[in-house]
């Protein structure tokens, strides 16, 4: 299977410098960094090292999904942060799994001997809540429901309808913010009973820049879209 690592940055430049080099290119046919806007040499950096670069044109991760995805040239992607929370040695191990034709595959923080160090108390137990709350009302098998780092079919944005924006806009109306799509991928795919599978990969403390994390505003915004879903039904 022809995989795209899609690599998403901002104001990364420490972390990139450490990371990309552990990256084995030959897993993949592409290796798109998507970038939210840096100012910090991050998009200069990767281009100097041969990477492809998406700077994308409004804010979010979903934004960037979104906007890079007609650039995207495998038939499956994998979601990479470069800040030192995604481990590069897990990625071949990542790659085996797609290529056993599942739709999805998750790198849980919370099975078998793995462990997330980035983890704080309140971080800790929100990803616990909503992965239990996504496998009993959605019928889910996750330990981590809510992690950045998987890989999946990338024609997954249209069989469970992610580029439509109504199963985000009122949450992110109400609450003042912006969230990602992997919670909804995770109910979705739940939902529609796909092959997903798990591999145990440890996070990491970042290396460099700023946690981008609004806590209380994506908590309430991922409980309304986590309930609220219970009406989704897939496509035929």
């Amino acid at each position: 299977m022809n995989i795209t690592l899609c690599v998403l940055t901002l104001n990364e430049i420490d972390s990139v410098q450490v990371i990309m080099p552990q990256v084995d290119r030959s897993l993949f046919c592409q290796i798109l960094v998507i970038d939210g806007g840096s100012t910090d040499g991050t998009i200069e950096w990767c281009r100097q090292q041969g990477f492809e670069v998406y700077v994308q044109q409004k804010r979010g991760l979903r934004q960037a999904y979104l906007e890079a995805l007609p650039y995207i040239r495998g038939e499956a992607m994998i979601t990479f942060s470069p800040d030192g929370n995604s481990l590069t040695e897990v990625l071949p191990a990542l790659v085996a799994e797609l290529n056993k034709g599942v739709d999805m595959t998750i790198v849980s923080r919370y099975l078998g001997e793995a462990k997330s160090e980035d983890d704080s108390l309140i971080t800790r137990f929100g990803n616990w809540m909503f992965t239990t709350l996504i496998n009993v009302l959605h019928g889910g098998k996750y330990t981590d429901a809510m992690v950045i780092y998987r890989g999946y079919r990338k024609n997954l944005f249209n069989e469970l309808n992610l580029t439509d924006d109504r199963a985000f806009t009122i949450p992110e109306k109400l609450f003042f913010t912006r969230i990602s799509i992997e919670p909804l991928l995770s109910i979705r795919a739940a939902r529609a009973k796909l092959r997903v599978t798990e591999i145990p990969g440890s996070e990491p403390k970042r290396i460099g820049g700023e946690r981008k994390l609004q806590i209380i505003r994506w908590g309430l915004a991922f409980l309304y879209q986590t309930v609220t879903q219970v009406l989704w039904k897939p496509a035929g």
